[in-house]
C-alpha cells in the first residue's frame, strides 16, 4: 500500500487549519468559524493580523502586513510593517489585496479584486474597486438586530 503524501510537505508551506495551499506566515490571530480559500495568504510577519469570528475569505486573497517597495528603491533601510484588523462577520472576495494598516469593520463586504488601503473602514460597509471606494453603512439597512461585534 502506498504511503499518503501530504502536499504541504512537498511544497514547504507550513501546515495550518485551513488547507495546504493557504499560506499562513507569522502568528496571526484568527477567530472561530473562519474560512480561507485556496491560494490565499495571511502574512503577519513583523506586525499583527487579527481576523475576527465568522469571516469568509475567498481564494487568491493576500492579507499582507509588509511593504518593501520603499526599501527596494532605496528610500528606507528596512521594510514597513503595519497591523491589519478584520473584525467579525466580514466577507472578502477573491483576488483582493489587504494592505498593512487596514482595519475593516464588522459586517462589511470587500468586493472581488479590491485593493484595500491602510485605513479604517466603518462597520457594515461595502468596499469595491481599484482605487477602492467605501460605501459606509451600506449593509446596515438590511440588518434588523446586530448582536455581534
Amino acid at each position: 500500500m502506498k504511503k499518503k503524501i501530504d502536499i504541504s510537505e512537498l511544497i514547504k508551506v507550513p501546515k495550518n487549519r485551513f488547507h495546504p495551499l493557504v499560506y499562513i506566515g507569522g502568528k496571526p490571530k484568527i477567530g472561530k468559524n473562519v474560512y480561507i480559500g485556496l491560494f490565499s495568504e495571511v502574512n503577519a510577519s513583523g506586525a499583527k493580523v487579527v481576523i475576527g469570528d465568522n469571516c469568509d475569505i475567498a481564494s487568491f486573497v493576500s492579507i499582507n502586513t509588509n511593504d518593501t517597495h520603499k526599501q527596494v528603491i532605496g528610500l528606507m533601510k528596512k521594510k514597513e510593517a503595519k497591523d491589519i484588523v478584520i473584525e467579525n462577520n466580514v466577507f472578502i472576495g477573491s483576488h483582493c489585496f489587504i494592505k498593512g494598516g487596514a482595519h475593516i469593520g464588522h459586517h462589511s463586504v470587500v468586493g472581488a479584486g479590491t485593493i484595500v488601503e491602510g485605513i479604517k473602514i466603518p462597520p457594515y460597509s461595502l468596499v469595491i474597486g481599484n482605487p477602492m471606494k467605501v460605501k459606509e453603512g451600506h449593509y446596515k439597512k438590511f440588518l434588523k438586530n446586530d448582536t455581534s461585534q
